[in-house]
């Protein structure tokens, strides 16, 4: 039977999709997880056809799992994950164990922060950096305020922090440093201007921009990204030049097939690159793109992998906003109301509600702490955004103070 196995998933948003998508293309699917709530909650993962508790970040483990399977009557045709930071991971394993259509190495160079600014750095939309080696006590580099203190190996907005002087420079690269002592600590310019998320698959060597999507950065102790608007058109000269950057970067990583997400800046001084990711952007993401264009991006990522012809055909054109609400204060969660009124909202497509009762929500410090999203519809992104906000405000989280 042919089977996919899939390294982690979340219990919604793009990686739980893929498993989703995968049942639907007629493969088996096996996710392999360290996540042993995931295993008392088995029954709700129905598309998963056998979970395996095994430990995800050990190679060893994983490849005589595999051995296990191959034993059985099961035909691994690909192992993927769409979760951080098993990408590459799963690349490898598939490397070995079947016919891969992505590059290793590239996966691997584009997860890691260091690697890619590194490997980009004479493009001019790579923000100026500098790199602090581990344990280097050596005189801070001159560079104007504010400046971002990230870790490389950072995901979901944690250890990413703002310094707006010395002072919290200085507190933020001992900070990150007592927690990562091994690790290279990185310095960049603060970038200002309207951040954008750009959804890519690479087909053969040719890149294709499936979808410009404008973000929502609210900034408390970190930065948390709210709202997503899905631009039903791109305009022409924002197409050119974003097609200009990802053929860039897909040259100077050698990708031949995959998915990835930009995130950039436009500035005064044009586009500048926040980051890349080897996937599609997590959370609601395929949903958003569903909604907006009418075609299943992680299907279309997965027969990717598996060596179809992805079709990324747009059936529609709508535009989309996604409101994804936090809590200003730490509490227990109660009980949430409002739900199906936000359900039945003008333009709503979707509405989800992560948390269970009894949960212990706090304000935002990842995107791990967003705790429910309204994805809505409109004929412009004004009304898109208008339809969402008025779902979103008849939700409310009660919470018991601690």
């Amino acid at each position: 039977m042919k089977t996919i196995v899939f390294i982690g998933t979340n219990k919604s948003g793009s990686s739980r999709e893929a498993i989703k998508a995968a049942e639907s293309l007629g493969y088996f699917t096996v996710l392999f997880t360290n996540n042993e709530k995931q295993f008392q909650q088995r029954r709700e993962y129905v598309d998963v056809h056998k979970m395996v508790l095994v430990d995800i970040t050990n190679m060893e483990a994983m490849r005589k799992a595999i051995h296990s399977l191959q034993k059985t009557q099961l035909m691994i045709t690909s192992i993927v994950s769409f979760t951080d930071p098993y990408v590459h991971t799963a690349s490898r394993l598939c490397d070995e164990f079947c016919k891969n259509y992505a590059q290793s190495e590239a996966i691997a160079s584009m997860e890691d922060k260091e690697i890619t600014r590194q490997h980009l750095q004479h493009f001019e939309f790579t923000p100026k950096f500098t790199l602090l080696q581990a344990n280097d006590a050596s005189e801070l580099p001159k560079m104007a305020f504010p400046l971002i203190v990230k870790s490389p190996k950072s995901t979901g907005s944690k250890d990413v922090l703002l310094a707006l002087n010395k002072k919290q420079l200085n507190q933020h690269i001992a900070s990150l440093q007592e927690k990562y002592p091994k690790d290279t600590i990185m310095l960049e310019e603060y970038i200002d201007g309207p951040q954008y998320l750009v959804e890519t698959i690479i087909y053969n060597g040719q890149p294709h921009v499936i979808a410009v999507i404008e973000q929502d950065i609210t900034q408390g102790k970190r930065f948390i990204i709210t709202g997503y608007t899905v631009l039903a058109h791109i305009p022409s000269k924002m197409q050119e030049t974003l097609q200009n950057i990802v053929e860039t970067i897909t040259k100077a990583f050698h990708v031949q097939n995959g998915a990835m997400h930009l995130e950039l800046r436009l500035t005064k001084n044009g586009w500048k690159l926040i980051e890349i990711n080897p996937r599609i952007s997590g959370g609601a993401m395929n949903h958003m793109l569903q909604a907006a264009f009418g075609f299943n991006l992680v299907k279309e990522t997965l027969k990717l992998l598996t060596g179809e012809q992805p079709n990324i055909e747009p059936l529609h054109h709508h535009f989309v906003y996604t409101k994804y609400l936090v809590v200003e204060r730490k509490g227990i969660l109660e009980r949430v109301t409002g739900r199906n009124q936000a359900k039945n909202s003008r333009g709503v497509v979707d509405v989800y509600i992560k948390p269970r009762k009894g949960t212990l929500l706090i304000p935002p410090l990842s995107m791990g702490h967003r705790y429910a999203y309204v994805i809505a519809t409109g004929h412009s992104k004004h009304e898109a955004k208008r339809n969402a906000y008025s779902a979103a405000k008849k939700i409310r989280f009660h919470l018991k103070a601690m």
